[in-house]
This record gives C-alpha cells, structure tokens and sequence, in this order.
C-alpha cells in the first residue's frame, strides 16, 4: 500500500505556479499544512491549486506550503483529518492556529472504514509531520496534555452541536435586545464528564471570530471566559496562546472582573462562566468580593450570560447553590432559558458503575459493579493502589492518586502529607504550581493531588484516598461523613442564613467524593482509610470475583 506523501513549497505565487498541472493532486482529495516561524493554517481541499491561489492573497506570516496525499484520501476522510490534526497541532503548541472553528453543517460524520484512517492512516501521518519538523511531540504526550482535551476544535457529538446552535442563537438574538438592568441568561446543566467545558470552549472561539466579522451580530462586542478555579483559568489561557482569535484578556476569575467593571463602570456584552457552581454566593471580604452573589454581580455587568452549571459540584458553603438561588436569579434576568446536556463522555464506564458513583455519593454503599471494559478495583493498602497507578502512568500516561480533603493536620516541615492509619506509608498531598496544572507534571505521580488540583480535568486512570471523613457503620449498613475530620476549613465558611449546617456540610463533602471519582477514563481505584468501610468494600470485590 502506498505510504503518505508531503511535498513541500514556498508559499510563493511562482512556486504555486511552477506545480504541473497533469498532477493527480489537483483535482483530488488532499489536507495541507501552512506554516510560518509561529503560526499556522492546516486546510483540505479537492482543488489545490486554486485553494493556495486564494490563501496567497490573504494569508499573512506564512511562508511554506505542505501538501498531504495518500492514494486512498477520500473526501470524507480529508474533511475527518483536517479536524484532528487541527487539534493535535494546537495540543502540539509549536505554532499559534490560524484556524477558524467548523459550524454544525461541518460536523464529521461517519464513513466508510473511519477506523482506518482515524487509528492507522493518522499515526503514520503524525509519524512523517514529526519526522519533518512540522511538530514537536508524540500523539501520546499530546492526548494527555489538558489543552488537547479542552481544545475549541474537538469533534462535538450530536448532541453538543445542538446545544452549541443554541449558544449562538441566544448570544446573537439577546446581545441586541437586552436594555434590562440584569441581562439575559442561559443555564447549561449536566453532571461530571458529560462535555460541559469541551463545547463551551467551541461556543466561545466561535463566538470570538465573529466578534472580527463586520457582518455578524457579534462584530466588535467585548465578551468573556470566566472560571472560578486557578487549575482551569491556566489551561484556558495557555489555549489562548495557541489560537489566533482568543486573546488572554478574554480569560478572567469572578472577582476580580466584577471589580474591573465595576470601577470602569462599563458593562461586558456576553459573559461565559465555566464550573459556574464555583461561583460564590456570600460576600467574601478576604478575597475582595463585597457583592451577595457572583452570579447576580455578572448578569448586571453584561448583557448576555451563559453558565455551565452541576449543583453536584458546590465545595463551599459560601458556594452552596440551592434551586430556590438559581430561580430566583432566572427571574432577575430579562430574559432565560435553560439546556441539559445528558451524554457521558469522560468515563468509558458502563451504568452500572456510574450509578455505584452516584449511590455513594446519596451514603449507599452497593455491591461492586463488573465491566469489562473499565477497570474497577478497591486495595487493601494505599501502597498497593499507588504501585498500580504508577505502573498504568508509565504505559498510559496520566494516572495519579487524589484524595479527600482530610490531611492538613499532618504537616511536616512545610508539605502536608496524605497518611496510611498505620503511618507506614505516605504521599506528598495538595501540591500547587503557579505554572503547570497539577496533574501535567510529571512528578505529581509521586504525590497525591486534592479536590482543588483534578476538578474539570480528565485522568486516564484516578486512585482514590477516602481519607477518615468517609466511614462506614456496618450496623445501619451505611456510610457515614464525619465532617470534623473533613480538613478544608474555607469550605465550611458561610454558615449564616444555612437551615441545617451539617446536611449542608455532608453534601460538600459527598460532592468532593462523586467529582473525585468521575475523573478516570479507564479506571477508578479506591482505598479506604477506615477499616469498616476498607473491609467492606475488599468484602464485596471478593463476592464478585
């Protein structure tokens, strides 16, 4: 079978020229990459000749041309090509995109033998860029990179595009009608891993291109990203770096926009919050918010806003979001409407073990789930379970231990440190960077992360440490939260107005559980350190066997 070919030009009218037209490329299915020192357009055309002509009149900071051609490219096929190298090149980081994002009419359907291409073909292209300099890393060390996953170039599923139309329907009707003190809004719901942050990042760089488009309803509007966690704000801003048409000014946390406009007295036009859960709903003079609710703050500030919403994902009291907050705030606007997004997209995990999760998460502990395709398994020591994600780190990449917030009382010369019962083993635990997300430094595997460092990101595979907040009572048959062993103080401020404190304080600490758990692609392991719950568990793995 002939191999790919790349056959390279400058990006030159006489170049372009000099190209013989009897070529069988020229009237063929065929994928280019465009590249200069720092930026790059990767396109497919069936007429290449006259594809170059048109980017040679418009195209700036590009300087070679590279042509991609295999005897059995289809169109299908290059349309299907063209989308994934878009994204690996942005997770690559070698150059800025010049890309534009594909509308839902682009969507990448099914075709014949896609498996082929997808798997086989695309490796062996990768393969030749990388050989060719075009690019810097191996697929593998791109597919683990948080950008890669978050990119605004992911191929949605149906069920995301609908919503994405929607998105864009909403901004561009309501940014011209809104003359309201409070602005319009639209509540996306769904629980973990169903894809809320992957299509939000699409809707926003589309809604940023046409912010450039004199024709568009959008032309020249001044629109936001927000998010309400350090670990996500750095990855939003490092796929700004690496998009023509987002700009890090665009990427901001609550507070300190809300403060900015506020002293510039100006309103935003479409403001975008992502883990909207996050946001606060108590003032919280310490970090310079004075206003009641981020949320009420936001929709005075803009004219359109848009939040990515999981009620079971609240981790502070001062964030605790109850159905009657969020009516209300609907019925400030002047205008809202709301959208489920149902689809689970981050476990490969079947309903069964889905539903395990989400029966824990309600203090039901359920006989172990069996799928064949998704590794479940409880250990008897924090060692083992360490040992094996350190083994399934080294051939898949991204596996790393995280644990409940129960560990700040064991400090020892400055590192706080997750702790076996016995003390025999430990793990560095919580540890932050100003630079990197957590999860994508390579030493992290030797740690322990928490709730603050994995929440939103994927893992291929999580090991879980229920720390001595999560008990078990084997009379009642029962798990039992033990909130004064739960260690994060800052998320038990904001008990004022709050009816029954320590139901509220229990649901914070289930909810940091179910999000813990949700983070494995592959697998999900799980050590208790309390011995009832340690045996129950060990108890129902071994009746499954």
């Amino acid at each position: 079978m002939t191999a790919i070919e790349i056959l390279s030009w400058p990006f030159k009218q006489e170049s372009i020229n000099q190209i013989n037209n009897k070529e069988q490329f020229l009237n063929y299915p065929v994928i280019y990459v465009l590249n200069g020192n720092k930026e790059a357009y990767i396109g497919e055309t069936v007429y290449f000749k006259n594809r170059m002509k048109a980017h040679l009149k418009g195209r700036k900071n590009i300087k070679q041309v590279n042509l991609i051609k295999h005897e059995q490219f289809n169109r299908s096929a290059t349309f299907h090509l063209e989308t994934k190298l878009i994204n690996y090149f942005l997770g690559d980081e070698k150059y800025t995109l010049q890309n534009k994002s594909k509308m839902a009419s682009d969507f990448t359907h099914n075709y014949y033998n896609k498996s082929y291409y997808d798997q086989q073909l695309f490796k062996e292209l990768w393969q030749k860029l990388h050989e060719q300099k075009l690019v810097d890393n191996e697929l593998h060390v791109i597919e683990n990179k948080d950008i890669f996953k978050l990119s605004p170039f992911k191929e949605l599923s149906l069920e995301q595009l609908e919503l994405k139309d929607k998105v864009l329907e909403f901004c561009e009707k309501r940014v011209t009608q809104n003359t309201g003190e409070y602005g319009s809004l639209l509540v996306i719901e769904g629980e973990a891993g169903v894809g809320k942050s992957v299509v939000l990042s699409s809707i926003f760089n589309t809604i940023q291109e046409r912010v450039e488009e004199a024709s568009s309803d959008l032309y020249s509007t001044e629109n936001y990203l927000v998010v309400n966690h350090e670990e996500m704000f750095k990855t939003y801003k490092d796929i700004a770096k690496q998009v023509k048409h987002l700009k890090g000014k665009n990427f901001a946390k609550p507070t300190p926009l809300i403060n900015t406009l506020h002293k510039e007295e100006r309103k935003a036009d479409i403001i975008f919050v992502d883990e909207a859960h996050l946001l606060l709903t108590k003032p919280d003079t310490y970090n310079n918010f004075h206003g009641n609710n981020h949320l009420e703050e936001l929709m005075k500030l803009a004219k359109v806003v848009v939040i990515i919403y999981d009620q079971n994902q609240v981790l502070k009291l001062k964030s605790l979001w109850g159905a009657a907050i969020l009516e209300e705030l609907k019925k400030l606007s002047t205008f809202h409407e709301e959208y489920q997004l149902t689809n689970q997209f981050r476990m490969q995990a079947n309903d069964d073990v889905i539903n395990w999760i989400n029966e824990f998460k309600h203090k039901n502990l359920m006989p172990l789930p069996k799928d064949k395709n998704y590794e479940f398994k409880v250990f008897e020591s924090m060692k083992d379970m360490h040992d094996v994600i350190k083994a399934k780190n080294t051939k898949h990449g991204l596996s790393r231990v995280v644990s409940t917030f129960d560990y700040l009382h064991k400090k020892d010369g400055g590192t706080y440190y997750v702790k076996e019962p016995s003390g025999e083993y430990q793990l560095p635990w919580n540890t932050t960077s100003t630079k990197y997300t957590w999860a994508e430094k390579a030493e992290t595997v030797h740690e322990a992360g928490s709730i603050y460092t994995i929440q939103g990101f994927d893992l291929n595979y999580v090991g879980v440490v229920l720390g001595p907040s999560v008990q078990y009572d084997t009379v009642k048959d029962e798990i039992i939260i033990d909130t004064s062993k739960y260690m994060d103080k800052g998320a038990y401020t904001g008990m004022d107005g709050i009816e029954n404190v320590n139901e509220a304080k229990e649901k914070i600490v289930l909810n940091s559980i179910n999000i813990l758990m949700k983070r494995g692609i592959k697998g999900l392991y799980i050590y208790s350190s309390d011995e009832a719950l340690r045996n129950k568990l060990l108890e129902y793995q071994k009746a499954g066997e």
